[in-house]
């Protein structure tokens, strides 16, 4: 029943239901568990004598009828719910001009009412079919999720011996944190029967990344060819084949892949593997699993597998979905923060900062797209560190840092061009020489310098190449031909 106001005021209420068939009944029977602060209103005069008999609050009007509201309390909320596209859009209409701060939950009953219904004023449109549909995808994906989970405990709980999880080159926070919830896993399923090693290839170069393993005594070892095969079983995880970003022989058997980037139609060859280019990190669907298989989780493995999706996200500005936001959730209460605090606050080293120099004095950009070369480094992490500065630059949608390590060209891409697809369109322009690939808003690709044999200075070596290198990627977004403008 409506609130009874102090002497004067406008009587309010807190909910108003227009149209009560299936939908609008199911809706009144969930919020009555809340409260009876409830009002029904419908056309059909024995559907309201019905309702009436059941101890509802209930009238007959005619949701078409402009005076519809007349006489009745302030709602806070209606639902405007009959099977009658004409009359919800007449009420929403009604509803919205004589209370603008109302909010209006809308059944569409097409495609075309939803757009109708949200000029009208509604806040919220719902459309049955589409949120069934929705439903249905995010109930059959939970459950293939689980079935997953489940699968992988039962493989690692019929192994003994040694599992090596093999993180990709030059591993990250989302790599590292992934390794060490598969080894939570392993552990949980095997009662500790198989013991799990660490391994990665290039270098942990990134001052975060560096902090990361030293304040979390992460023990992580270089991937060689005899400690390999003290293996009994072989995980990739944060990568998806052998051979891709990894140092492995590409007709490596592995048994176990976990990653969240997409790499081709070709199915991985792994006993199991588990790939969703659909998530903002691999750590999320570790912790999913130890969710869904009740595993406690460890303060240094929640505080590891909140940065590792905290880092791929960005802090949840880029790629993130939703269920990346609701894993985080669930790590946080099992963090900590104060660990968490010094890793993402460590000192930068020098040659970072020289770096990140070279970067801003090399900057050269084309009608929007930024190009820097940085030279030689040693630390190939402070390449995607520069990228990530010269993205937030005025005028800037896309910004591209490359420089030479030892082994590689290396190039690192942002973009905040919702046109562009960074990623596909690095794959497109350097696959053929290297490894390249990633998102719509950062990308990487990787060049290895036995394509340039011929050439013994690095620095050399990268003036004379870059040039026919990047005139692909110039083409492909449609700048080939542009002038610079030299910043």
């Amino acid at each position: 029943m409506p609130d009874t106001p102090p002497n004067g005021a406008t009587p309010k209420i807190k909910y108003i239901i227009l149209g009560c068939g299936s939908i609008g009944y199911n809706v009144v029977d969930e919020l009555l568990k809340e409260t009876e602060d409830i009002l029904i209103i419908d056309h059909d005069e024995k559907r309201v004598e019905d309702l009436r008999d059941q101890k509802y609050d209930a009238i007959t009007r005619d949701l078409k009828d402009s005076a519809l509201l007349d006489g009745l309390p302030v709602p806070g909320v209606v639902f405007v719910l009959s099977s009658d596209k004409e009359a919800n859009l007449a009420a929403v209409k009604t509803i919205k001009e004589k209370y603008p701060s109302t909010y209006v939950i809308a059944r569409a009953l097409d495609p075309v009412s939803v757009g109708l219904l949200e000029q009208a004023g509604a806040d919220i449109v719902l459309y049955p079919q589409e949120v069934i549909a929705r439903t249905a995808v995010h109930h059959i994906r939970k459950l293939r999720s689980s079935r997953l989970a489940r699968r992988l405990y039962n493989i690692l709980a019929s192994w003994e011996g040694t599992l090596g999880i093999v993180t990709h080159a030059n591993p990250d926070p989302d790599a590292i944190s992934s390794a060490m919830a598969l080894c939570s896993v392993a552990k949980d399923a095997t009662d500790g029967r198989i013991e799990c090693r660490i391994f990665y290839d290039g270098n942990i170069g990134h001052q975060e990344n560096r902090a990361f393993v030293n304040l979390l005594d992460i023990k992580m070892e270089r991937l060689t060819p005899e400690a390999l095969a003290e293996c009994s079983h072989i995980a990739l995880v944060d990568a998806p084949a052998p051979g891709v970003n990894n140092a492995l022989e590409k007709d490596t058997h592995i048994s176990i892949i976990v990653d969240h980037h997409h790499y081709g139609d070709a199915v991985p060859n792994a006993d199991f593997f588990d790939i969703r280019p659909g998530l903002g990190a691999t750590a999320s669907i570790f912790t999913q699993y130890l969710q869904e298989l009740d595993i406690p989780v460890e303060k240094n493995v929640a505080t590891a597998l909140l940065y590792g999706i905290r880092a791929d996200t960005r802090d949840f500005s880029r790629n993130t979905t939703p269920s990346d936001l609701h894993f985080a959730a669930f790590l946080l209460p099992l963090t900590d923060a104060e660990l968490l605090g010094r890793i993402t606050s460590p000192s930068m080293g020098q040659e970072t900062l020289d770096v990140l120099g070279n970067a801003i004095r090399n900057r050269r950009i084309r009608n929007g797209y930024l190009f820097s070369n940085i030279g030689y480094v040693r630390n190939r992490d402070a390449v995607p560190q520069a990228a990530d500065l010269l993205i937030n630059l005025e005028g800037v949608n896309t910004a591209l840092v490359y420089g030479i390590t030892d082994v590689a060209i290396t190039l690192s891409a942002r973009n905040k061009d919702i046109r562009l697809h960074i990623g596909n369109v690095m794959h497109e322009a350097f696959s053929d020489i290297g490894e390249a690939g990633g998102h719509a808003t950062m990308a990487a690709a990787t060049l290895p310098l036995t394509t340039f044999s011929m050439v013994k200075n690095k620095e050399e070596l990268l003036a004379l190449v870059i040039d026919p290198i990047l005139r692909k990627f110039m083409k492909i977004v449609g700048i080939e031909d542009e002038e610079t403008n030299e910043v």
